[in-house]
């Protein structure tokens, strides 16, 4: 099982060990946080099949870990990990099933389960007695934030403060100090000595003081169900998903939790910055990660399936007709064929297609000269692909014919056409069929393109 801090491998090594303690299972832990020594003993214990469940973080990725028989891959918070890390996964993939877990896919992994290369399972229903996390977009302003800090101390709870920036956080805990002098203050960042940074978790685990400035090292599934209020600094400068994260480290039990978002006032904001907040703020009840990341998917791009390159053009088709794009191409490679993309996806015979030019009539008025022309070329497509004809090109002078090997065209027609109008047609090779005729305007190739395919689709005439 891959996780992405130490923290919560920490965590997951505990609740496994905990799960698995009537069994004959050996879980072990892979991280910063053990020796050299130790860590040997795991690798050993893997490549011998002595170590049943390994827990670690991007550790194991660079250990070059052998395993006796690698059977299943859980990856948690798996949006933490990058493309590259994924693609040294690929090497232990061949027979290797593969879970992963995120409350916020990546573009490309939702990509991935739409597309259906991918299952996809969502969890919908929140735990019993599990209340949604009540959310505030504020700017800095000490008697809300001293407020919102009594309210939750003064019912036995402890606040998590999110300021991401290790040069300044000792300032920042100190105003906080001063904020809520009855609170016991203390700081975690991810520059601290593994050992202590480890200790002041557990410390915060078991209530040993009440409020964690921190930078955003919480945001991966730390649970501490006793922690619910967050107060996140410049929220301005977090993506989505990120946001998302760290607010669900707080209701994390059956108490109602407060993430307030702290940020500049709304027009000194970034628009793009300005749109995240509104969007995790208006969404706050449970099960909205899904959402968050659709939205994601739309403003991001999707990203390449197989590359490296995170984002993509989405936005220049529309993110319905890339899935449907997507959903073809894989269809045709299930059933062992090479995938056609400039195939019409919307309109498979000309009845659908007239449906559709209707359509588009009733919903947007008369077309313009570039969507006419599309139709009529997609007209064509169908009246070229039903005879076996590969490419149809025309210009003012005239253009070519190329067919298929197995064409529906009658050898006759071909022959009589050439017959009749020499100085028109005339074969270039077994494929190839030129034609020679005066086109300047564009309506009169549309218009013999059509009557050209009509002959074409006649037996050979007989006199």
């Amino acid at each position: 099982m891959l996780a992405p801090t130490t923290l919560l491998v920490q965590q997951h090594l505990a609740n496994f060990r905990d799960r698995f303690a009537d069994w004959p299972v050996r879980v072990e832990g892979l991280s910063r946080f053990g020796t050299s020594k130790e860590t040997q003993v795991v690798l050993e214990g893997l490549e011998h099949g002595k170590v049943d469940i390994v827990i670690a973080t991007h550790r194991l990725l660079h250990a070059h870990a052998r395993f006796k028989d690698l059977g299943l891959l859980i990856i948690d918070e798996e949006h933490r990990f990058g493309v590259r890390d994924k693609q040294r996964l690929q090497a232990l993939r061949a027979n290797v099933h593969v879970l992963t877990l995120t409350a916020t896919p990546i573009p490309r992994t939702l990509n991935m389960a739409l597309g259906g290369l991918r299952d996809l399972s969502l969890i919908t229903t929140a735990p019993a007695a599990r209340l949604a996390i009540k959310t505030f977009l504020i700017e800095w302003h000490a008697p809300t934030m001293r407020e919102a800090a009594l309210r939750e101390l003064r019912r036995g709870g402890q606040v998590y403060f999110v300021h991401n920036e290790v040069r300044t956080i000792e300032k920042i805990a100190a105003e906080v100090q001063t904020l809520v002098p009855e609170a016991s203050v203390r700081i975690g960042h991810g520059q601290m000595r593994e050992r202590d940074l480890e200790q002041l978790m557990v410390d915060f685990y078991h209530r040993r003081f009440s409020v964690l400035v921190c930078t955003t090292i919480i945001e991966s599934g730390i649970d501490v169900p006793s922690a619910n209020t967050i107060m996140i600094n410049r929220a301005d400068r977090m993506g989505l998903a990120q946001l998302h994260q760290l607010r669900g480290r707080v209701g994390r039990s059956h108490h109602r939790a407060y993430a307030y978002l702290i940020a500049p006032p709304r027009p000194a904001l970034a628009r793009d910055a300005a749109k995240r907040l509104e969007a995790i703020e208006s969404m706050e009840e449970l099960g909205a990660g899904f959402v968050l990341a659709t939205h994601d998917l739309e403003i991001r791009g999707a990203g390449e399936l197989l590359g490296e390159q995170q984002s993509g053009q989405m936005t220049e088709i529309g993110l319905s007709l890339y899935l449907d794009m997507l959903e073809h191409a894989v269809k045709a490679l299930k059933a062992g064929r090479e995938p056609v993309l400039d195939q019409p996806l919307a309109a498979a015979t000309e009845a659908e297609l007239d449906e559709l030019t209707v359509e588009l009539h009733d919903r947007f008025g008369p077309l313009p000269p570039a969507a006419q022309n599309l139709l009529r070329i997609a007209k064509l497509k169908l009246a070229a692909r039903a005879l076996g004809v590969r490419r149809l090109d025309l210009g003012p002078q005239g253009g070519s014919v190329l067919f298929e090997e197995r064409s529906g065209v009658d050898p006759g027609t071909l022959v009589h056409m050439i017959q009749k109008s020499a100085r028109e047609y005339r074969l270039d090779g077994p494929l190839k069929l030129r034609v020679s005729r005066s086109l300047p305007a564009e309506s009169a190739r549309f218009e013999f393109a059509a009557q050209l395919l009509r002959r074409l689709g006649e037996g050979p005439r007989v006199h």
